[in-house]
Formats: C-alpha cells, sequence, structure tokens
C-alpha cells in the first residue's frame, strides 16, 4: 500500500483487501484506509464481497451481476432498502452484525 501511494494518487483502488485477514488485522487495514482517505483526500474504489465491510468504508455503493451495474446510490440508502432484486437478495444473505452492550 505504501508504495502505491508514493506517488500520490488521488484514486487508490482495492480489490478484496482485507478478504484473507483475521478481524484485529482486518479493522487496522480498514482504520488505515480510512485514515489516509482524510489526510490526503484520497478517493478510494473499494470492492468486495464482504457488505458489513463495503457499509464502513463507502459513501456511495455500485452492486454489479455477472459483470452488469445494477444499482448505484448513497450507501445508506441501499442499505436502508435496496431497489434491486439482486441487492436485496446480496442483503438478505449477509450476517446481521449485532453489537452487544455491556450490562450496568
Amino acid at each position: 500500500m505504501a508504495r502505491a501511494l508514493l506517488s500520490r494518487p488521488g484514486l487508490l483502488i482495492c480489490d478484496e483487501p482485507t478478504s484473507a485477514l483475521d478481524v484485529s488485522i482486518q479493522a487496522q487495514v480498514l482504520n488505515l484506509l480510512k485514515d489516509l482517505q482524510t489526510r490526503f483526500g484520497l478517493t478510494t474504489l473499494f470492492i468486495s464481497h464482504d457488505l458489513a465491510v463495503v457499509r464502513q468504508m463507502s459513501n456511495d455503493i455500485a452492486v454489479l451481476k455477472d459483470g452488469k451495474l445494477v444499482e448505484t446510490g448513497p450507501s445508506e440508502a441501499f442499505y436502508d432498502g435496496p431497489e434491486a432484486a439482486y441487492s436485496r437478495d446480496l442483503l438478505a444473505q449477509t450476517p446481521a452484525i449485532r453489537f452487544d452492550r455491556p450490562s450496568t
């Protein structure tokens, strides 16, 4: 990643950058990418099948099926109510992320 950033690009393409990492390392990589986006005004094209990670990293989403674009739009609109049937199927197959709150 450092080598890719040496020339100060405006766009960084990340194709499944966290797919083979354990959760703690994955979080570190995602935090680093977010920091780089903010610090350098970097635009990131983040390609992933992990919709939980996509949600954390994206402002806008494009969904492809068989190489064809089936839906685009703001991230929160996508997660609140995707328009395309394929997108709804993808979300239905994504495990829910739950954050347990400690008991008081």
